[in-house]
């Protein structure tokens, strides 16, 4: 069975900071690259970043130098550091595999007000 648990969203100002977590199930973090996925309102949901289970990172250009994606393998868990939020990040982030299962989380929002 995949459980995700996403924490760590909040209201922020426009160039704060947050940083999410995400636990996830032994079955699927330990065998999978996992990624942080995010849904605006009245957008589909898309890809932010992802790790394999040795560290390489991957990021959707928009994010690049600002977002730093991370994982502990002993605690099976995900993180999201997210630096110089802008208003567009605004979003419910999800985290899942790569690809991604048919199970989600309920995700974390992350409000940034300008």
């Amino acid at each position: 069975q995949v459980q995700l648990v996403e924490s760590g969203g909040g209201l922020v100002q426009a160039g704060g900071s947050l940083k999410l977590s995400c636990a996830a199930s032994a079955n699927i973090f330990r065998i999978n690259s996992m990624a942080w996925y995010r849904q605006a309102p009245g957008k589909q949901r898309e890809y932010v970043a992802q790790v394999s289970r040795g560290g390489i990172t991957n990021y959707v250009d928009s994010v690049k130098g600002r977002f730093t994606i991370t994982r502990d393998n002993a605690k099976n868990t995900l993180y999201l550091q997210m630096n110089s939020l802008k208003p567009e990040d605004t979003a419910v982030y999800y985290c899942n595999a790569v690809p991604a299962k048919s199970s989600w989380g309920q995700g974390t929002q992350v409000t940034v007000s300008s």
